[in-house]
Order: structure tokens, then C-alpha cells, then sequence
């Protein structure tokens, strides 16, 4: 009798609580003015996390060349210390002014390495934007606005009108982590 009830019981409260669950359904919020968070949509979404991946695993292969040149050089170095005592000093001076200008070719190499990883995660956030302009212009249509503000330059807003997760889900939706054959980033 007590396991009825309380099967009763849990259905009820189930059953009661169903409306519940579909009345927090999102809706996107109706609003002449909207915002959304630009650096989070991209982060958020499978295409930015795709990219973020991507250049971490470019960076990290960046990182482990830079090790592996450092204790190359460092071993240079060492070694090269270690015959000062046995060479001329003028042919020191030489030896070591070669090391110093292969470092200094060195350094500027991998810094435009670096410079070429930042470079590419910047045009793949302006390929992001140019494919998320139109999914942002319907969400703005259909929430009946005119203007979508980048949150961050919001002094004082309603948090209701921050459409952020709406456009990562319609982003994924759309682009998934991939990129659409006619926006490729601009020198690929």
C-alpha cells in the first residue's frame, strides 16, 4: 500500500511538474535593443573551438621548437665557453659574434612564427564574423530589434536581452565547426 502511494505520488508530482519544464523553454527575448558577448560566441562555439585547438596545437609545436633551438643554443654556448681558453681572442670574438648573429636570426624566425599563428587566429575571427553577421541580422529581425550592442560597451543592460547563447546555438546550427566554402580566410 505505502509503494502505491508512493508511486502515486512521484507520478503526480512528475506529471505536475511537465508543464513546468516546457514552460522554460528559451524564448528569444523581444527587444528594439539586443546584445550579445562577441569574444564569448566565438569561444563558445564548436567553430571557435575548433580554431582554438588548432592553434594551440600550432603554438605548442612553436613551444617545443623554441625548447629544443634553446638548448641547442645553450649547448653552443657552453661548448663555446668551455674552448675560450684554448682559442685566440680575436678567433673568440668571431666564433661568438657568429653565435650572437645566428641567435638574433633565430629569434626574429620564430617570432614571425608567432606573429603568423596570431595572424591567422585573427583572420579566422574576422571569417567567424563575417558568417555569423547573417545569422545575428535574423536573430535581430526576429526578436524585432533594430540595433544588437556588443555587451561589453553596455554600461547598465537588462541581461534578458543578451542573445549570446541563442547566436552560438544557431551558429553551430548552421556552421557547426567547420567553415562554409565561400568564406575562407582572406590569404589562404
Amino acid at each position: 500500500m505505502l509503494r502505491t502511494t508512493l508511486r502515486i505520488t512521484v507520478l503526480a508530482g512528475a506529471l505536475m511538474s511537465a508543464p513546468f519544464a516546457f514552460a522554460q523553454e528559451r524564448v528569444l527575448p523581444q527587444s528594439p535593443v539586443l546584445t550579445v558577448d562577441s569574444d564569448m560566441m566565438f569561444s563558445q562555439s564548436q567553430f571557435g573551438v575548433r580554431v582554438a585547438q588548432e592553434l594551440a596545437a600550432e603554438e605548442s609545436v612553436l613551444l617545443a621548437e623554441n625548447r629544443r633551438i634553446q638548448a641547442e643554443l645553450t649547448a653552443e654556448e657552453k661548448a663555446l665557453t668551455e674552448k675560450r681558453g684554448e682559442m685566440d681572442a680575436e678567433a673568440f670574438r668571431a666564433v661568438a659574434e657568429a653565435l650572437d648573429a645566428r641567435v638574433v636570426q633565430i629569434r626574429k624566425e620564430q617570432d614571425a612564427k608567432a606573429a603568423n599563428i596570431e595572424q591567422r587566429r585573427q583572420r579566422e575571427q574576422e571569417a567567424f564574423i563575417r558568417v555569423a553577421s547573417p545569422i545575428l541580422t535574423t536573430l535581430m529581425r526576429d526578436a524585432g530589434a533594430s540595433v544588437i550592442l556588443e555587451r561589453r560597451d553596455v554600461l547598465l543592460g537588462d541581461p534578458a536581452v543578451d542573445i549570446t547563447s541563442f547566436a552560438i546555438e544557431r551558429l553551430n546550427e548552421t556552421l557547426g565547426a567547420g567553415r562554409p566554402k565561400d568564406v575562407v580566410p582572406e590569404d589562404e
